[in-house]
């Protein structure tokens, strides 16, 4: 059934399912934004090792998402078709898979004390770090299990509920981490422990709260009963689509893990301002990802619908968007970085004038990549919509490893720029993934499925 919308139209019907998207993954970003900032204010070094173990946990977390991923564009496909048998199968074997990842990852978190070793850190980060992984590592069960409904619920475009469990989620986390990084309200202090028992404390408030809202608002899909039965077919088809959209999520956030880490080398205040500009910049690349993921379920129902037009004008808008909200961030970046950095960090804080200062250059060049980053990531939206991962997965590795990485060493290392040549190098990975993602959506599987449809 083809659709006439306009693009006025298209921009409303972005807006009304993005926005709730857009603010669910803000709300999940103040959570690492709550941590990071009274873990500052609690101390450099904590917040240096926090921020390390975060990323370690983030990795994993974003390498097991692929399959929480995949669910999404299918179920937003199925739906199109009216097939709600199947959007119950896809969703149960979501969690499926995404249960067997946690157990086979857990060991690597829970014991992450030689792996930060063996990534050249500061002994004191290391024993930190890993104190912080040692508790938090557990939380990665349910928050894959979050993913994999959250992806369900947005795919059938029940996006409000999807906020609003991810806002009582950041309440949750803010309020246990300043009893428990601090000792307040009578409880203990317990330092980077604390942030460690509040990220698992959210989790699982997130996921008790989004299985309440699927049993009471979807009865029809009864999606836990016999929950432990096996669908081997369907297993194999969500991580047939999955596992490919696994190595791309891992080769993006890798690049930024391998960042981390380069910035580790350069000392704890160096890595502690990355901490801040990382945080700030993933703030705004969060309005990104809600636009993405709207792609994807736009995409996904234009695909079951057999429409490539309302698919190409979908992607023209959705695009053009991102494209603009990149240009105002620009400018806020550009603008204001000291008192965008300065928020994270105490005012009496010794190291705090060191701090803004390489923030501030490091701020400078993630403003330069945001025009980027939100291109790349429409395009793989777009491209996960019509349930094409394979390709996007080599063009994901070739541009983060085999050029972002390389050049964030050269430029920060041998040709001596520090941490502003370490982000440099994020961007030119970026770069060229909005370039190989956007080509292979508008140059071969856009007219890929207009022929399709028209034979």
């Amino acid at each position: 059934m083809q659709n006439t919308m306009t693009h006025r139209g298209h921009v409303r019907a972005l807006v009304v399912l993005g926005l709730p998207l857009v603010g669910g993954h803000l709300a999940q970003m103040a959570i690492g934004v709550t941590d990071t900032v009274m873990m500052g204010w609690y101390g450099v070094e904590p917040l240096a090792a926090v921020t390390l173990a975060s990323t370690y946990f983030f990795v994993l977390f974003i390498f097991g998402s692929g399959y929480a991923a995949a669910v999404m564009p299918m179920v937003a496909t199925f739906h199109a078709e009216g097939d709600e048998t199947s959007i119950r199968r896809t969703a149960r074997m979501g969690l499926w898979l995404s249960f067997g990842f946690s157990l086979l990852t857990l060991p690597v978190l829970i014991y992450s004390a030689p792996i930060l070793r063996l990534m050249g850190q500061q002994e004191p980060v290391v024993v930190l770090g890993a104190r912080y992984l040692s508790v938090a590592g557990w939380g990665i069960i349910p928050a894959l299990f979050v993913m994999v409904l959250k992806s369900y619920l947005a795919a059938l475009e029940r996006t409000k509920v999807v906020l609003w469990i991810t806002v009582l989620a950041a309440i949750t986390n803010a309020l246990v981490n300043y009893a428990l990084i601090f000792g307040n309200w009578g409880a203990p202090e317990l330092g980077v422990t604390g942030a460690a028992i509040a990220s698992v404390a959210t989790q699982l408030v997130s996921l008790v709260g989004i299985v309440i809202y699927a049993r009471l608002a979807l009865p029809e899909h009864d999606l836990f009963r016999r929950l432990w039965g096996a669908d081997w077919d369907m297993l194999k088809r969500v991580f047939q689509l999955g596992w490919p959209i696994s190595i791309t999520l891992l080769s993006e956030v890798g690049l930024f893990a391998a960042s981390a880490v380069m910035m580790g080398w350069l000392g704890t205040v160096p890595l502690a301002a990355h901490g801040v500009a990382l945080q700030l910049s993933a703030l705004t690349f969060m309005v990104h990802l809600g636009l993405s993921n709207a792609a994807t379920v736009r995409a996904g129902n234009a695909l079951g619908r057999a429409d490539a037009a309302h698919l190409a004008r979908g992607a023209l808008v959705v695009t053009a968007v991102s494209f603009s909200f990149a240009a105002a961030t620009v400018l806020v970046f550009f603008l204001f970085p000291e008192f965008l950095i300065g928020i994270f960090i105490l005012n009496d804080n010794p190291v705090r004038a060191e701090i803004l200062q390489i923030g501030t250059g490091i701020l400078f060049m993630a403003g330069l990549f945001q025009l980027v980053d939100g291109m790349q990531a429409v395009g793989l939206g777009v491209l996960r919509g019509v349930q094409d991962t394979r390709v996007p997965m080599i063009c994901a590795a070739i541009s983060y490893w085999g050029i972002g990485v390389p050049c964030s060493y050269l430029l920060g290392f041998v040709f001596g720029f520090e941490g502003v040549g370490v982000w440099a190098g994020l961007g030119i990975g970026l770069g060229v993934a909005a370039i190989l993602l956007n080509g292979r959506f508008w140059c071969n599987v856009l007219p890929r499925i207009v022929r399709a449809q028209a034979s």
